[in-house]
């Protein structure tokens, strides 16, 4: 699924695909503004980790899960 973060002072958003669940994703985003925890922490699809601190946070656009793509053509 795709996940976009906005950063307060920062001029581009960070983008990951997550393989984490809306639900899980949303928890996450929720500990972090509602002060259980002080960073916002997501894992990619490539097992990288993603810290943002919660202070910091401007949005969380949580997208749709994308499905897996076959072939080499454009459609």
């Amino acid at each position: 699924m795709e996940v976009k973060i906005g950063v307060q002072h920062a001029p581009r958003e960070i983008i990951l695909e997550s393989g984490q669940s809306a639900e899980d994703v949303e928890r996450a985003v929720a500990d972090a503004l509602g002060g259980k925890s002080t960073l916002l922490s997501l894992v990619d699809d490539h097992g990288r980790k993603v810290l943002v601190p919660s202070d910091r946070l401007a949005y969380v656009e949580i997208g749709e899960p994308t499905a897996r793509k076959v072939g080499f053509g454009t459609l």
